[in-house]
């Protein structure tokens, strides 16, 4: 089982983080037991620490309304120092450009609280060509997500939505109605959070 990230002095303030923190964990745990499945037919996972190419070339990574409230208190609230004074003005001239909008010198600055779609990309046999999309170009190298991992993560965010009964979320989990509320990552007003940090620095030094 994956260690859980752990904020409890937010997590008392924020009671929606203590969800998306679980949800994450249960995909984590997810992912690795999908990887552990794979290696063991003989596969070998070509992501490792220092690539970022699908960070790079991935224009369609679905991101949860849930997942947004994380990463702009995760960005406003917990970066510091060089990474947050690069990320804020990268925010601030982002405008789809290529590449993610929290991708810092081939490194995520939001690597906690990076999506389910991140934490679900991986790569078999061969790193991808820069540029490659794998999930298009060789679907067959790229991790399915286990399902019941992955509809377990969603069920624990759904009280955000507030699809609180357990009949009713099995029920939206079923018809995927979450996915219909997910948007583009690469499309989101990012100027907008780049704006907060700047606000929340101003409060800070006051």
């Amino acid at each position: 089982m994956s260690d859980r990230l752990s904020f409890p002095d937010d997590e008392a303030i924020h009671p929606w983080l203590s969800r998306l923190l679980e949800a994450y964990q249960i995909t984590d745990e997810g992912v690795a037991e999908g990887i552990r499945r794979e290696t063991e037919q003989g596969r070998t996972l070509a992501c490792a620490r220092g690539c970022a190419a699908c960070c790079r070339s991935h224009t369609t990574i679905p991101v949860y309304p849930l997942e947004l409230v994380g990463i702009s208190w995760y960005v406003t609230e917990k970066l510091e120092g060089d990474l947050r004074t690069r990320l804020k003005r990268q925010l601030r001239e982002y405008s789809e450009q290529p590449g993610c909008p929290f991708l810092v010198d081939d490194v995520c600055a939001i690597h906690p609280l990076r999506p389910m779609a991140c934490r679900q990309f991986n790569v078999f046999d061969r790193v991808c060509a820069e540029g490659e999309d794998a999930y298009f170009t060789r679907r067959q190298d790229v991790l399915t997500p286990i399902k019941t991992y992955t509809d377990r993560a969603f069920d624990v965010t759904l009280p955000f939505y507030g699809i609180e009964k357990k009949s009713e979320r099995r029920e939206a989990i079923k018809e995927g109605s979450i996915h219909r509320i997910a948007k583009v990552l690469r499309e989101c007003n990012w100027d907008s959070l780049a704006e907060k940090m700047e606000a929340y620095d101003r409060n800070r030094d006051t």
